[in-house]
């Protein structure tokens, strides 16, 4: 029977198209559902003159009257010490909306066995039907192969025509690629079998950002010849789409009168992904600012050599040859490179052929680390970190056909702002291709010193005059040795070209529930206490913005004037028509107003303890702090305890907790459109919001959720907070407060994805707004947060046997720099089936289908999402028996990088995100998801699929030495209570949570000299802390717990387990392997695979 939403057995798989974030790649540039038309011809900023920040908020008449003020009638200003109250209440009926999701189409699927407790029976999804965000697009099977047409590449030439579209000028829904500059330039590829001279040789020592700013040599560097701007008289497209001042990524430059033309839209900025135009191959930028002499000179880590011949010499005074010259870079890449199964001894293990159902316990007794590309090792040590960017395939197919044929998805995985030592660079030239915008790198090719070839579309470059000169060796005529051409991620100090306005100034706007729920729980204690502790960590500058609102049934402002004794509060009562009252004296500076914020902050958990206000009107505060961000962006923290009952974005109760259980007619999806809309509104101003929910009670996460995830923010939960029932809550708040609080911040950010001719982007995955097909609008940018993309190939790439991805990541920091930071990733193209298989990455695969499925859970079903997951693993290990084993062999036979693949998604499915059983709170579900669309790899990873140590004896061998500390590293087990033994102690690492379990006879070493108890009944129910004993024991295990710790941006709690206790089914519930109630154990699960794989 046909079940909606199922792929066809052995069918290809994918196509969650979500997101606010998936991009179609048939349809238009704009995935978020319906949006204000206002919305759709903003241009992401208000009008105003560079440099102006006034507030542009309609006023309204003030009449101070003896220290009040009246709004309207209904606000009141007073002193915080008189607050007596709130003030009038108005009530407003709820928006009402019709969540639905789209139709979709398959065949029938091999289900899972499923025990007598699930229902079996998928939903059929009402036809016609359509929710907010949903994409409908034509592939509605989870298929990995996406039809060549119409779909959008990041990469080569277009000219555009049609409407624009919001935030962007040059934007349209069909395109045409014109061929740009001389052809034979234009489709240079990399010949089969030949040695291209691709990358460039390392240097002789490492290099060590960081160190200061130093002069270059006497006499200063060659003079800078101006390169100005030249339109390419080979392009075909209409050119009165653009000025001739504009550069293909939108970059100003100087026109003959000196002017500069101003950009409307980030597109133009960062532009260039796919759609770039032919006409404007202007040559790379150049700074009209001083920025000193090139750029910085670096530590005297390089060796100050000179090139052959020019000792002595000036450095005018160098001659090169004019025509292409054998020039004298290594000749790395084809020939180096692997063309069949004989040089695979990067990967000794990568032939073996596994029978799961022999050798089930594959687990790695250490961390499972990323395969290594089967690339030439000059060129792989050049290449990014795959803690930033990682690619599910390690080896890229040559065409799509051969990829739909190994039946895996093709994606990549980012960590983008994440704070590793990387070189910045200070220079007056940004040098990029002038066909593509892609920055330089080390995987482009120097065919002489004066030009190069973009690795990304083949277009030919020339070498600024400019970059020429190194300055880390202080030598000219050395451009492969650049911190450009050497460090696969390094990050550029942006001109104002890069700049719409003058970079913002960092704000930050707290918006707190007072109402008698929020005050209950007490968090406005931890919360204000950690904002007093952290305040003067708060990133920025002396331009730092702050200001507070605080809600219940009325809004209240407070005004922190400079001169004032001491707060004002001002109460807003009128919620269908917020207002701002006062709105120069809202935000103020941080550091001359320091005084009265703390004020502020000591006196706020104290004003509301005595309220009967129970009402929330969430929405109408959160459009007052929209009005009060908007004409200059920032961050605003909303804390929020209940369901919002009042006014615009009023929500009622959706879950019912006996249909917990079931797959079907769960809401996943919202049930307004409102919140949705205005962080779209809030995108367009570059603000962001950060969600804090601290509540026992149903509080629709996955409708108030939207106002984080489409402008670029996060969400935290703590369910249950209260600050005497539940006070391990209130310590993980507090350390998670001053991570959020301290963490490097990127402002007004945009970014985007390119990759080598023939490979397009067709859906992306994140916390994000698309704002012109793939450019991410990131009002904020944080180092804790992950993003995916899914990709096909769209033309072969016979022709060339390396391909690269490049992000770019243009965002303000706090101290007001334009920066730029640029990740690159090269990877080799293969032909054979085998060798797709070998180069896969288990867990980069199970990353982006947990994506995708969350995806399919939303726009279909939760059933549907699960099938779709085990669909995944019968397909490729389908297709691996059929297409790679030769002969039949009994069992289910699997290639060694796919080893781990059943254990994986067998954890997925047992994921919070996707599980069934009566245990899963809707709004706890409705997190995990947003976990998994919002979290970097190595966090996603550990959640799915925790980590299992015996730790009653803990040794030092083997361990690691850490800052004078000694870390042990004890094995990683199974997950299955077979590892585990009444005499042993045993800790789970689950990402969020830690759990200790102790044995009933676990020995009393263990017991008095780590826990600090006689004996085992005498474990405290609920011990959360160990105590710091004053022996070897103590301290390894409490080194061991505090590095876990340290590796991430949460905070885990720790629970300390006996038999008895309540969180032990929580523990036996991360038990993969093991049966539960609702599913599989891991070898019912692979039999189940095997006998649909050899059907």
């Amino acid at each position: 029977m046909s079940q909606p939403g199922i792929p066809a057995p052995g069918g290809a798989l994918t196509g969650l198209q979500a997101q606010n974030g998936a991009t179609s790649a048939s349809g238009s540039p704009y995935t978020n559902g319906p949006i204000h038309n206002e919305l759709m011809s903003s241009q992401g900023y208000n009008s105003q003159l560079p440099g102006s920040y006034s507030h542009l908020i309609p006023a309204k008449t003030l009449n101070p009257i003896s220290g009040q003020s009246k709004y309207s009638g209904s606000q009141t200003v007073s002193p915080l010490s008189n607050y007596q109250g709130p003030g009038q209440t108005l009530h407003r009926p709820p928006v009402a909306s019709n969540p639905v999701t789209p139709s979709l189409h398959s065949g029938p699927v091999p289900r899972m066995p499923q025990h007598a407790s699930q229902n079996p029976a998928a939903t059929p999804v009402p036809s016609g039907s359509f929710h907010p965000g949903a994409i409908v697009s034509p592939p509605s099977n989870w298929q990995y192969n996406y039809p060549s047409t119409g779909s959008q590449t990041n990469h080569g030439p277009l000219v555009s025509s049609g409407p624009a579209m919001s935030g962007n000028t040059n934007l349209t829904t069909s395109h045409q690629y014109v061929s740009s500059g001389d052809p034979s330039l234009q489709n240079n590829f990399i010949k089969s079998g030949s040695a291209p001279p691709l990358v460039n040789s390392p240097l002789p020592t490492t290099f060590q950002p960081g160190a200061p700013l130093g002069p270059p040599p006497m006499g200063g560097p060659p003079p800078v010849r101006a390169v100005t701007t030249q339109k390419s008289s080979q392009g075909a497209g209409p050119q009165s789409l653009f000025s001739s001042a504009v550069s293909r990524e939108g970059i100003t430059s100087s026109t003959n009168n000196g002017s500069m033309v101003v950009h409307n839209s980030y597109d133009e900025i960062e532009g260039g992904g796919f759609l770039a135009t032919p006409q404007l191959t202007n040559k790379n930028t150049t700074v009209s600012r001083s920025v000193g002499y090139s750029y910085p000179a670096l530590p005297p880590g390089y060796q100050n050599t000179v090139l052959p011949g020019t000792a002595g010499m000036p450095p005018s005074s160098l001659s090169y040859p004019s025509g292409p010259q054998a020039f004298t870079q290594p000749p790395l890449g084809a020939n180096h490179l692997t063309a069949s199964m004989s040089g695979l001894s990067l990967h000794p293990e990568g032939l073996r052929v596994i029978n799961l159902l022999q050798e089930r316990n594959m687990l790695p007794s250490t961390p499972l680390q990323p395969p290594v590309p089967n690339l030439h090792e000059d060129i792989q040590k050049l290449n990014c970190n795959p803690e930033l960017f990682r690619c599910t395939l390690t080896n890229i197919p040559q065409t799509q056909a051969l990829l739909n044929k190994a039946k895996l998805p093709l994606g990549l995985l980012l960590h983008p702002f994440k704070d590793p030592v990387l070189p910045v660079v200070t220079s007056s030239t940004i040098v990029r291709c002038r066909s593509c915008r892609t920055y330089i790198n080390p995987f482009v090719s120097f065919l002489d010193q004066r030009r190069w070839k973009c690795n990304l579309c083949y277009q030919i470059n020339d070498v600024p005059e400019e970059f020429m000169y190194n300055p880390l060796t202080r030598v000219y005529g050395e451009s492969l040795k650049r911190p450009e051409v050497q460090n696969a991620t390094i990050e550029f100090m942006a001109p104002s070209e890069y700049m719409l306005r003058p970079p913002q100034p960092p704000v930050y706007l707290f918006v707190f529930d007072v109402s008698h729920n929020a005050v209950e729980t007490g968090y406005l204690n931890s919360v204000c206490q950690s904002l007093l502790n952290n305040l003067d960590l708060l990133p920025g500058n002396t331009r730092t913005k702050i200001g507070f609102i605080t809600f219940d049934s009325t809004i209240h402002f407070y005004s922190l004037q400079e001169g004032l004794s001491q707060p004002q509060m001002l109460i807003v009562s009128d919620i269908e028509d917020v207002f701002i009252p006062m709105p120069e004296n809202l935000l103020v500076n941080l550091n001359e107003s320091k005084e009265l914020v703390q004020d502020l902050l000591k006196t706020l958990p104290q004003m509301f303890t005595k309220t009967l206000e129970t009402q929330s009107a969430l929405g109408p505060a959160l459009q007052a702090a929209f009005k009060l961000m908007s004409p200059t962006g920032g961050r605003m923290s909303v804390f929020q305890t209940q369901l919002p009952t009042l006014g615009v974005g009023a929500l009622k109760p959706r879950e019912e907790p006996n249909h917990r259980s079931s797959a079907k007619d769960i809401h996943l999806t919202p049930s307004t459109d409102f919140y949705k809309k205005l962080a779209l509104d809030c995108s367009g101003q570059q603000v962001a919001v950060d969600l804090f929910l601290l509540s026992g009670q149903y509080s629709d996460l996955a409708s108030l959720g939207c106002i984080s995830r489409y402008s670029a923010g996060s969400v935290y939960y703590y369910p249950s907070y209260h600050h005497q029932h539940n006070p391990v809550q209130v310590q993980k708040l507090q350390k998670e407060l001053q991570r959020y609080l301290t963490r490097k911040i990127g402002f007004e950010a945009v970014m985007r994805i390119r990759c080598t001719k023939g490979l397009s982007i067709h859906t992306f995955h994140g916390n994000f707004f698309v704002r012109s097909t793939d450019l991410l609008s990131l009002p904020n940018v944080n180092p804790d947060a992950g993003y995916a993309v899914q990709m096909s190939v769209e033309e072969s790439l016979t022709d060339t046997q390396l391909v690269s991805f490049q992000s770019a990541l243009l965002y303000t920091s706090s101290k007001g720099e334009r920066r730029i930071r640029v990740h690159t990733l090269c990877l080799p193209v293969v032909s054979t089936l085998n060798e797709v298989f070998l180069g896969a990455d288990v867990q980069a695969i199970s990353g982006l289908l947990a994506n995708m499925a969350v995806d399919r859970s939303v726009t279909a079903s939760l059933s549907d999402a699960r099938d779709a997951l085990v669909n995944a693993v019968i397909d490729s290990l389908s297709a691996y028996r059929s297409s790679v084993l030769s002969g039949h062999q009994p069992g289910l036979m699997v290639p060694f990088s796919l080893r781990l693949f059943p254990l994986f998604v067998l954890a997925l499915l047992k994921q919070k995100s996707f599980q069934t059983g009566t245990n899963a709170r809707l709004d706890e579900r409705i997190f995990a998801m947003c976990q998994v669309k919002n979290q970097p790899l190595v966090h996603l990873m550990l959640t799915t699929h925790p980590n299992l140590y015996r730790v009653d004896n803990l040794s030092d061998e083997g361990a690691l030495n850490i800052n004078d500390r000694t870390i042990p590293q004890p094995p990683i087990l199974q997950l299955s209570v077979e590892k585990l033994s009444r005499d042993g102690a045993f800790l789970m690492d689950a990402g969020s949570v830690l759990m200790l379990w102790v044995g009933k006879n676990c020995g009393q070493n263990f017991l008095s000299q780590v826990l600090g108890v006689q004996s085992y009944a005498s474990i405290p129910h609920t011990m959360t802390d160990l105590p710091e004993l004053d022996t070897p024991e103590s301290a390894r295990t409490i080194a061991f717990i505090s590095w876990l710790r340290e590796q991430r941006p949460f905070f885990p709690i720790l629970y300390v387990i006996r038999d008895e206790s309540p969180v032990k089914a929580n523990f036996l519930q991360n038990m993969v392997e093991d049966r539960t109630e609702s599913a599989l154990s891991y070898y019912e699960f692979l039999l189940h695979i095997q006998q649909q794989v050899n059907k």
